[in-house]
């Protein structure tokens, strides 16, 4: 007879077993409280696999007086999810319908859209768990009806609680007492990258073919070249995204395509995704402003494409970024002039700008000059409060873009005089 895995076995019954996602199921966090309290809305739990998403969206479940109905998105036809929804006009819909979506970005804009008049009435309370960034995957009329929690990797601490059981069970039910050395932990922790199934299934291939200790050399030849991933939190991760940023700020191409590669390598598309977006801006900018176009069309690409061919994109965007001119010119500015904002300057802004202002005359030098009507579409005026009037936050970059900029100022400001 075929075993239960022994993930499913382990597999939490309360909320309170679950590893991981303390800012999710801490006593004071809230999903709990939200719980607690019998409030049960709409929800979407999105973030690496094997982190408990389902086991959460199961337990939920089993709490709440509602018919559950449970759908693989991966597999699901739209008369499966037509078929699930028709039960709440039925005896079975009494109490409205638990409807648990796994993998709910396999699930097309149509099918989506089936969702939208049974959840907006309430005859369908929806539960769906995904391991991509749901703004991108799932139709944003279900986003603006459900509540979003964020799954995050398990650390290794996590993981060791998962284990011990783990052990506990394959030995109660083999009459044997094996341990996991010191190493073979570590080299679970670091191919499972955070995912408490991964590492419950590697587990329990290694036990049955090591000895009284499972040794590193059991775990690495049941894994085989599993793919790594980083953990979120590990300090690695944040070093491989500076190294990134900082060979791409120094202009070093090749710098930039090795720590890009060892970030995809590792499983993270989306950070060097966002990390890539905020270089174009933030190191790149007015030098070169379509940058930010070009490398949000290449990570828009990437994120489709996922990996491995996401690479692809991400790649010519790194590359670009690295060869293209630098600025941080705005940047600069925008701190700056936040420093003022957070030093509680410029709180009254001139009259003539504000929607309500009410001029004594038409000469007055409180009406507001529509800068259209004048030559060059430009008039002096003050824009900045009283007490700021004279700052300049920012200054024209010594690039062809920000040059240029600088001589059309010029001679604007020229004509008007």
């Amino acid at each position: 007879m075929k075993k239960t895995p022994l993930a499913d076995r382990i597999r939490p019954k309360t909320l309170e077993e679950v590893v991981g996602q303390r800012h999710l199921l801490s006593d004071t966090a809230p999903l709990t409280r939200l719980l607690s309290q019998g409030i049960l809305t709409n929800m979407i739990f999105y973030g690496p696999p094997g982190t408990g998403k389902t086991t959460v969206a199961q337990i939920i479940a089993q709490k709440s007086e509602m018919t559950f109905q449970k759908l693989n998105a991966t597999s699901a036809s739209g008369s499966d999810i037509k078929e699930v929804l028709q039960q709440s006009n039925t005896f079975f819909g009494v109490n409205g319908i638990l409807l648990y979506i796994d993998e709910i970005q396999y699930l097309n804009k149509k099918q989506q859209q089936t969702l939208l008049e049974y959840i907006e009435d309430g005859r369908v309370t929806l539960i769906a768990s995904t391991t991509e960034n749901p703004y991108f995957y799932i139709h944003k009329a279900i986003l603006s009806r459900s509540s979003v929690f964020e799954f995050k990797s398990v650390e290794k601490k996590d993981i060791a609680v998962v284990l011990k059981r783990a052990i506990d069970i394959l030995n109660d039910d083999n009459g044997k007492s094996k341990v996991l050395s010191d190493n073979a932990f570590k080299a679970l922790c670091e191919r499972s990258g955070g995912d408490v199934r991964s590492s419950v299934n590697t587990l329990e291939l290694a036990y049955y073919i090591g000895d009284d200790t499972i040794t590193e050399e059991n775990i690495i030849s049941v894994s085989g070249n599993n793919y790594m991933t980083f953990d979120s939190n590990d300090d690695v991760h944040y070093e491989l995204l500076s190294g990134l940023q900082k060979s791409i700020r120094g202009s070093d191409e090749n710098a930039a395509l090795f720590y890009l590669a060892k970030l995809l390598d590792g499983g993270d598309l989306l950070s060097a995704c966002r990390r890539l977006l905020v270089i174009a801006s933030e190191d790149i900018g007015l030098a070169y402003p379509m940058a930010s176009v070009i490398v949000n069309s290449c990570v828009d690409s990437a994120i489709r494409l996922g990996l491995p061919e996401g690479r692809i994109p991400l790649a010519q965007a790194a590359v670009l970024l690295a060869t293209s001119p630098k600025s941080n010119s705005s940047y600069l500015a925008f701190d700056a002039a936040l420093r003022d904002v957070k030093q509680g300057k410029g709180r009254n802004m001139p009259d003539h700008l504000k929607n309500n202002h009410c001029p004594t005359s038409e000469t007055s030098d409180t009406l507001y000059k529509y800068p259209h009507d004048y030559p060059n579409h430009y008039v002096k005026q003050q824009y900045l409060p009283d007490d700021i009037k004279d700052r300049k936050y920012y200054e024209f970059g010594n690039n062809k873009t920000e040059q240029s900029a600088l001589e059309y100022r010029k001679k604007i400001i020229n004509s008007d005089n």
